[in-house]
């Protein structure tokens, strides 16, 4: 561990020259990745309510809506980290996928994020502390493009979804309170680049965080860009101020309240379906 210390410290001194000015501002570009759980694709495949010549299609499109790019705009201590606009779309990147709108702004230096979302025709803009993650530095190394990599693990509670199911089951669930269930993130940073920043949440290690592999996600980045002209980096400021923890209820109900009507009108099916045999 202590040569990995070594390596990480020769490294930051030979390349601390390049971000030695106050004005430094960077861009990182990422490829985000989601693997399809073989349930999910076993889900698919038994479902009956897609016809058999759809569901090719089906997960064809399912696939090119988890691949996305993003745009990592840092400095030493701020960062915004958003999804890139498709040029020659911008109707279907706007009207079909909300989420493209969305920022995640890190202030390391004062421990706060701001993560502006926008859902069900409304703009959030969730303001909470920035999370710690205790990262464990391995021994392994690998060349990320250019750029010298080192490995680092983690352990985080996996992100509660129970409200993204309509199933019976998901509805027993919610009556019972768990321990969130444990994942193992990987981290591959650079010391190149010392910079203590990463994509999306992830930040912490002793370099640039160039990808991140948690569960069925993996953000590979693509492109850095040293010394940018960009514009200055600022927060989002559009949006109703909530904490996560408001979020995720609101969420919730709003999920409720859809899976009530999804069940009414299966009822309602039904029911029309028997009186038309009678």
């Amino acid at each position: 561990m202590s040569k990995i210390k070594l390596v990480i410290g020769l490294l930051s001194i030979i390349y601390s020259i390049s971000v030695s000015s106050q004005e430094f501002q960077g861009k990182a570009v990422y490829q985000t990745k989601v693997k399809m759980s073989k349930e999910f694709q076993q889900r698919i495949d038994s479902s009956k309510r897609i016809p058999e010549d759809r569901k090719a299609f089906f997960m064809k499109m399912m696939k090119k809506r988890m691949e996305k790019v993003y745009e990592l705009n840092f400095t030493k201590t701020i960062s915004v980290f958003k999804e890139q606009k498709e040029l020659g779309t911008p109707s279907e990147s706007t009207r079909f996928n909300k989420s493209a709108n969305d920022i995640f702004f890190k202030d390391i230096k004062n421990k706060k994020i701001i993560n502006k979302k926008e859902t069900f025709g409304k703009i959030f803009l969730i303001k909470d502390t920035l999370a710690v993650y205790n990262w464990k530095l391995e021994k392994e190394t690998k060349m990320i493009g250019k750029h010298f990599c080192l490995k680092a693990t983690t352990q985080v509670a996996k992100k509660n979804t129970r409200f993204m199911r309509f199933s019976k089951k998901s509805e027993e669930d919610s009556t019972k309170i768990k321990q969130p269930k444990m994942m193992e993130v990987t981290a591959w940073y650079t010391p190149e680049i010392p910079v203590n920043n990463g994509p999306k949440e992830y930040h912490g290690l002793p370099g640039l965080i160039l990808e991140v592999n948690a569960g069925q996600l993996q953000i590979l980045c693509t492109k850095i860009v040293l010394n940018t002209k960009e514009k200055e980096i600022t927060p989002p400021t559009k949006g109703t101020v909530i904490t996560q923890k408001e979020y995720d209820k609101i969420m919730t109900k709003k999920m409720e309240e859809m899976r009530e009507r999804f069940k009414n009108n299966r009822k309602k099916g039904k029911t029309s379906h028997r009186v038309r045999r009678h």
